[in-house]
């Protein structure tokens, strides 16, 4: 249950850090549906911007209303921006500059954000929320500190959730003793929540409610780390996250580097049972339209870049992953299709 109050502060936060003007021209790859739109139907109404729809998300229909209408600002879920990253090189080539792109939805893939900024020229910005925050709890804002790192580390820095908005609340990441992480950048806890923007409750459920809010917090379920600046950075679900060996393995962490490989489109890690180490990851891939790569491949190239304990046990190439309409990969049906799989 989503309150005006928690509406409103959403709708003002998110004009004061994106800096939303009169002029905008904002382009819909969101679902209306989903968290009212990351609650852009308000904040682009309220600046006086225009709003640009389209019925259904498809790269060449998307570069041709950037380009028609002067779009300035567009909200893209992690799989729209890698179809739009992979888009053919015509559409790519004769894009409008300076896009603003607002990405949110599930942990984007540092690659995945550095291919667009060079490439396209457009400016990528993570933030992060919940339905159950009305969205947004924090963006990761750009320092200029940032301005001066290398594009590939400035890219890894907007893979972050980052900080609060002004108007969000305190977000804070704790521990299984309810103690916060220290700020060193590996510690893992749970992010919860607290403020403007945080819902008044589940509807007619008030055992999940309660559960919700134990401790007087609300639970996001998102496991994360602090880093020195204070800027927050999601793992994983605390529910994907695998543990083979009595070592936990975060599958965003496997992803996005699987994603630096130029033949991989789209990734998607899940834990399967393993008989020796209790679960072992697995990894479903999307080879990029004309390019092509071997299992062992991928793995050599994972080998040099993780730790060999995360380097996914399996590897299964596939046409397509499946998600919800707001474009969230469903692991539970992935990992069903491991089973069905190992049974064969």
């Amino acid at each position: 249950m989503i309150t005006h109050r928690n509406a409103y502060a959403n709708t003002v936060g998110t004009m004061i850090h994106v800096h939303v003007t009169p002029d905008e021209r904002y382009l819909w790859t969101l679902p209306m549906f989903h968290a009212n739109g990351w609650t852009f139907v308000w904040t682009v109404t309220a600046a006086g911007g225009a709003h640009v729809c389209l019925r259904k998300v498809e790269p060449a229909r998307v570069f041709e209303l950037i380009n028609r209408e002067g779009v300035t600002l567009m909200c893209a879920a992690p799989t729209v921006l890698i179809g739009i990253a992979n888009a053919p090189e015509d559409l790519r080539r004769t894009a409008r500059p300076g896009v603003r792109v607002l990405t949110a939805g599930a942990p984007p893939a540092a690659a995945t954000i550095e291919r667009v900024e060079n490439e396209l020229k457009w400016e990528v910005t993570q933030v992060y929320g919940l339905t159950e925050t009305a969205p947004f709890i924090t963006i990761c804002e750009p320092l200029r500190a940032h301005d001066a790192l290398s594009t590939g580390e400035r890219a890894r820095i907007k893979a972050r959730q980052g900080v609060e908005l002004v108007t969000s609340g305190e977000l804070t990441v704790i521990d299984d003793r309810g103690s916060e992480v220290p700020r060193d950048g590996t510690t893992v806890g749970e992010i919860v929540v607290r403020g403007n923007v945080v819902m008044e409750g589940y509807y007619d459920d008030p055992d999940a409610t309660a559960r919700a809010f134990d401790g007087g917090v609300f639970h996001t379920g998102d496991a994360a780390v602090v880093h020195p600046d204070g800027y927050v950075e999601i793992r994983d679900r605390i529910k994907d996250v695998i543990i083979s060996g009595g070592e936990n393995i975060s599958s965003v962490e496997v992803e996005g580097i699987l994603l630096r490989h130029p033949a991989v489109q789209e990734a998607a890690v899940v834990g399967v049972p393993d008989e020796r180490w209790g679960e072992a990851p697995h990894a479903f891939v999307i080879v990029a339209s004309g390019a092509s790569v071997t299992e062992a491949e991928l793995r050599s190239f994972a080998r040099d870049s993780m730790a060999h304990f995360k380097v996914p046990k399996f590897f299964h190439f596939v046409d397509e992953l499946p998600k919800t309409a707001t474009g969230k990969i469903q692991k539970f049906i992935l990992r069903g299709r491991r089973a069905s799989i190992a049974a064969q």
